[in-house]
């Protein structure tokens, strides 16, 4: 382990070692009933949004993540919340004051499909952590429970936007395990301090090669789209008796509920609406099998990931209510993916789906608004009129839909979470930075500024680095 050089550095040291220490007192204390959580509690955020005054950004050109742009418009800020936008608004006393002048402000950047914590830096085998590729179903799975919450990358997100990520297991199995929506908390000693209060759970599963590939050279099923799909009928056949059993006893109070199963627990959960269907899937026939499949078993779909064919198909997803989450211009590195176009974005959007850009990447989620831009700029050179407001719906308004967190954030609308992001110049251009981030009304980044929280992987690295 390095030295830690400096002043500063010594006196954080200090810190952690006393808060170590009340903790180890804390816990020396606690009784055993104090140890076990009831099970209504286990696995519970315990998110706390860090303080925060007043603040007003004044004269900026904001895109309020809904479509609309405003001109020389101010934000204000206040008890975590969005108050307002709009002109000449009033600083309540003792408000922080941000000039704008020549600045843009945005909700900040939500990030459907990130692995971030799973498969976190350094990627090594040793940290791999995000694909349980035992068996074609592993529904049982959270990616939670693999999340490391001091990968460096959550930081580098959060100087990119990123406010909001939902993180995922990867895309081996039929059935890969259930997702999580995180604050990316800088500092978080645990998963459960990053976890967005309220926001649902999700079940990832995947269509096409990647099942097919993984099961079928190990000579075991699935290894053909019909083997995929068998597979999808017959989980969601055994999932519909386990529900029916669980809910018979539960009205009934009779008897004994059945034997806890918590791979059909998960896909209980999608039945009933509890658990969002997250679907990684490149072809539009895929896509169209799967939506049948959802009719048959009476489930609804999220968002398509990946979908680099669903420009073929934005119809069915606008009549369905299925969000496609997309890159900008990965295609070619597969036979699924070879049919995919630049245009795959903007004409989702203009089809009258919800469109969305993901990074799928630790390095993409660093620069989301650059690949929202040039998923604009191929759409306006096809022919399509498309506002740099309207594309940033594709940013954070359209994943809040996909991940049912709408209601708290995505947009500055009065009375969401302060979710904002103070850009030095249009973000839809590689010349932006990210200048000022606020999660909740509070500034957990500013563009220059020293002392934010590292990740321990990086103490006595960056630190030394600064010549602190």
């Amino acid at each position: 382990m390095p030295v830690l050089q400096g002043e500063p550095m010594r006196s954080r040291l200090h810190s952690v070692i006393a808060l170590a220490a009340s903790f180890g007192l804390v816990a020396c204390a606690s009784t055993p009933s104090e140890e076990t959580p009831a099970a209504s509690t286990a696995y519970a955020s315990t998110y706390a949004p860090r303080p925060s005054g007043p603040t007003l950004i004044r004269g900026a050109t904001v895109l309020d993540g809904a479509g609309a742009e405003f001109a020389n418009a101010d934000v204000l800020m206040r008890d975590g919340r969005i108050v307002s936008v709009g002109q000449n608004l009033a600083a309540p006393e003792g408000a922080s004051i941000i000039d704008g002048a020549g600045k843009f402000v945005t909700p900040g950047i939500i990030d459907v499909h990130s692995h971030l914590g799973v498969y976190p830096s350094p990627g090594l085998d040793a940290t791999s952590d995000g694909n349980e590729l035992t068996q074609a179903n592993t529904a049982e799975v959270w990616a939670e429970h693999s999340v490391w919450p001091m990968d460096p990358g959550f930081g580098r997100a959060v100087a990119g936007g990123i406010t909001t990520l939902h993180i995922l297991p990867g895309s081996g199995n039929l059935f890969g395990g259930r997702g999580v929506t995180l604050r990316p908390v800088l500092g978080a000693r645990t998963v459960q301090e990053m976890k967005f209060p309220g926001a649902p759970q999700s079940l990832k599963m995947a269509c096409g090669e990647n099942p097919a590939r993984v099961y079928g050279e190990r000579n075991s099923s699935p290894a053909t789209g019909m083997g995929v799909v068998a597979g999808y009928r017959e989980a969601f056949s055994h999932a519909q008796e386990y529900n029916r059993r669980v809910q018979a006893q539960r009205e009934s109070g009779e008897g004994d509920p059945p034997d806890r199963d918590l791979e059909l627990e998960t896909l209980a959960g999608v039945l009933n609406g509890e658990i969002l269907l997250q679907w990684h899937c490149y072809r539009a026939d895929e896509m169209a099998n799967a939506i049948e499949v959802s009719h048959e078993f009476g489930f609804n779909i999220a968002a398509f990931h990946h979908a680099v064919e669903a420009y073929k198909i934005p119809d069915l997803l606008a009549r369905e209510n299925i969000c496609a989450a997309m890159w900008a211009d990965w295609w070619g590195f597969k036979i699924e993916a070879y049919d995919a176009i630049r245009e795959n974005i903007p004409f989702v959007d203009a089809g009258g789906a919800c469109a969305i850009v993901h990074s799928d990447s630790e390095m993409g989620i660093q620069r989301l608004n650059q690949e929202a831009a040039k998923a604009l700029a191929d759409g306006n050179r096809a022919g399509l009129n498309i506002s740099r407001a309207q594309a940033w719906t594709w940013l954070s308004r359209n994943p809040a839909r996909a991940l049912h967190i709408e209601g708290e954030t995505g947009t500055l609308a009065a009375g969401l979470r302060a979710d904002v992001v103070v850009w030095s110049a249009d973000p839809l251009s590689s010349y932006a930075v990210a200048e000022r981030v606020y999660m909740d009304g509070a500034l957990i980044y500013e563009r220059g500024r020293p002392g934010e929280p590292a990740s321990d992987f990086e103490l006595g690295q960056t630190y030394r680095e600064r010549g602190q």
